[in-house]
C-alpha cells in the first residue's frame, strides 16, 4: 500500500495535536487550565455528563457571527454595484424553531425546501413574507399551506408547478409570488452528488424553455414572477462557476425584460467552508465581490440595470457553529502491511449522526477534547458503531497514540447536514442538540429514546 492511500497528501503530522485550527474550529473553542477544551464558555465535560454523548453542539455566537459577515459582504457589494442583496438562511443545512428565531432576529430571511421545513419556520414565528419555498416536487398540500401563510416566494422547479400553484392561489384569492429555477449548466467544482445545475439532473428548468414559461406565468393574475433562481452546486471554493452562471442569467434576464418587469436575481449558496487541514476556502468577501463584479459586467454589456439579489447560504453560516462529542468505545490498531499501521478509534455514533462521510466521502477534523496529551501524534480513523464498513466519521486524521477508551473526542464542522441527514439506522435513537453561549448550555432539540422509536412500532403490544 503507497503511502499516499494512507496518509492524503495534504493531511501532515501535527506539532501540537491539542491545537484547534481556527479557520476550521468555532471561535469560542478553547482549551482551560486543566487542558480540557471549552465551547464558548462550556466545559466539554459539563456538556457530555447533562447531555450524553453523541451530542451536536451548536456555537450561537459562532453562528451569529458567520450570519452576520455573510450578510455583511453581501450587501456591502450589492450596494457596490448599485443595488441591494436580501440573504436567506438555507434551513436544510440545519433547521430548529431556535435557529429560525435566530435568523429572525438578525433580520435574514430563511429557504425551505419541504413541508415539514415550512412548518418549523412558521412555528418560530417568523413572518412568512420573508419565506422562501423550493422543491422539486412540491406536492398540494405543501404548495397550499405556502400559499395560505402567505410566503414571500415559491420557486417554480418544473412546468407543471405554474398551474399547480396559480389554481392554488386563484382558489384562495391570493397573487402568490414565484422564481422560477433556472438550470445554467454550469458544472460548480464540487463532488459529483452535490452538483445541482447540470443538465441530466432533476433540478431546475433549462435555459431554453424559461422564456415560455415565464410568458405563462406572466398570464395568470394569481402569479406575480419575481425573477431567476440558480443554484450550481455545493462546498464550492472557486469563484469562476459562479461569475459564469451570472453572465448566463443576465442575458436571460436582459431577454425577459423585454416583455416585462424582472424584478429580481437570486444566485443560489454554495460557499463552502474549510472541513480539515487540507482546505482553505475563500473569505465570504472574496465571492461576494466576484458574484457582484460579473453581474455588474453582464448587465453594463446587455444594458440593463442591476437587478435586487438574493442569495441563500447555509453551510457557511451552520457548518463551523457546530460540533459533535463522542466517546471512544474501541481502539483498534490494523497492520496494513510494510510496517504501515492505522489506528482505528471506535465512538458511540457514527453514520446515522454524520452521514456526510459515508455519501461523499467527506473529510473532517477531530481532537481529543476531555484532556490534552504529550503523546505522539498516531495516524487515525474514526468509525462508527453501525454495522456497516463504510461507517466512518473521520476518514483521515491524527490524534494523540494514548487515546483511550472513555475518552470524548470532538468532530469540527459538523453544524451543516450532520443533524439534517441524520436517521435511525441500527434503531440508534438521534442525538440531542445543544446551543452554548456566555458560559451556558441550552436544550434547542430534545435527543430520542429507545421509547421513542418503540412507540412507533404499532406491533408492540400495550399494557
Amino acid at each position: 500500500m503507497a503511502q499516499t492511500e494512507l496518509q492524503p497528501a495534504w493531511l501532515t503530522e501535527p506539532k501540537d495535536n491539542n491545537v484547534l485550527t481556527e479557520r476550521i474550529w468555532p471561535q469560542g473553542s478553547t482549551r482551560d487550565a486543566d487542558g480540557e477544551v471549552v465551547f464558548a464558555g462550556v466545559p466539554s465535560s459539563d456538556l457530555t455528563a447533562q447531555f450524553g454523548t453523541p451530542l451536536y453542539v451548536v456555537d450561537k455566537e459562532e453562528f451569529e457571527r458567520n450570519a452576520v459577515a455573510v450578510r455583511s459582504a453581501l450587501t456591502a457589494e450589492a450596494k457596490r454595484i448599485g443595488t441591494d442583496a436580501t440573504v436567506y438562511y438555507a434551513g436544510k443545512a440545519f433547521l430548529c424553531t431556535e435557529v429560525v428565531r435566530w435568523v429572525d432576529e438578525l433580520g435574514l430571511n430563511i429557504d425551505v425546501a419541504s413541508g415539514g421545513e415550512l412548518a418549523i419556520a412558521l412555528a418560530a414565528g417568523i413572518d412568512p413574507k420573508r419565506i422562501g419555498l423550493h422543491g422539486n416536487n412540491k406536492s398540494a398540500a405543501e404548495i397550499g399551506r405556502a400559499v395560505s401563510a402567505g410566503v414571500g416566494a415559491i420557486v417554480i422547479d418544473s412546468e407543471i408547478e405554474i398551474e399547480r400553484i396559480a389554481a392554488t392561489a386563484g382558489a384562495q384569492g391570493k397573487i402568490q409570488p414565484v422564481r422560477i429555477r433556472v438550470n445554467t449548466g454550469v458544472h460548480a467544482d464540487t463532488h459529483e452528488f452535490l452538483a445541482t445545475a447540470r443538465e441530466d439532473q432533476k433540478f431546475g428548468i433549462a435555459m431554453d424553455d424559461v422564456p415560455g414559461l415565464v410568458d405563462k406565468i406572466r398570464k395568470h393574475n394569481h402569479l406575480s414572477f419575481l425573477g431567476l433562481h440558480s443554484h450550481i452546486g455545493s462546498q464550492i471554493f472557486e469563484t469562476a462557476g459562479f461569475a459564469e452562471a451570472a453572465r448566463r442569467l443576465i442575458r436571460l434576464h436582459a431577454e425577459l425584460l423585454k416583455s416585462g418587469p424582472v424584478p429580481q436575481l437570486n444566485l443560489g449558496g454554495g460557499f463552502g467552508i474549510n472541513y480539515n487541514e487540507g482546505d482553505h476556502a475563500p473569505g465570504v468577501e472574496v465571492m461576494a465581490h466576484a458574484i457582484t463584479e460579473a453581474i455588474a459586467v453582464a448587465c453594463q454589456s446587455e444594458g440593463v440595470p442591476v437587478p435586487a439579489l438574493a442569495f441563500e447560504p447555509g453551510r457557511a453560516i451552520v457548518g463551523r457553529a457546530g460540533v459533535t462529542l463522542y466517546t471512544v468505545g474501541t481502539i483498534k490498531d490494523v497492520n496494513l502491511g510494510d510496517g504501515q499501521v492505522r489506528k482505528y478509534v471506535s465512538v458511540d455514533g457514527g453514520m446515522s449522526d454524520n452521514a456526510r462521510t459515508a455519501l461523499y466521502q467527506a473529510e473532517y477534523s477531530t481532537r481529543l477534547v476531555s484532556r490534552v496529551s504529550s503523546a505522539k501524534p498516531a495516524l487515525v480513523r474514526v468509525v462508527g458503531k453501525h454495522c456497516e464498513s463504510g461507517d466512518i466519521v473521520v476518514r483521515h486524521d491524527y490524534l494523540p497514540s494514548d487515546i483511550a477508551i472513555g475518552d470524548t473526542i470532538a468532530v469540527a464542522a459538523t453544524g451543516a447536514y450532520c443533524f439534517s441527514l441524520g436517521s435511525n439506522y441500527n434503531f440508534l435513537p438521534r442525538p440531542p442538540v445543544v446551543a452554548v453561549a456566555d458560559g451556558k448550555a441550552r436544550l434547542i432539540v430534545r435527543g430520542e429514546t429507545e421509547a421513542d422509536m418503540l412507540a412507533r412500532d404499532v406491533g408492540i403490544k400495550k399494557d
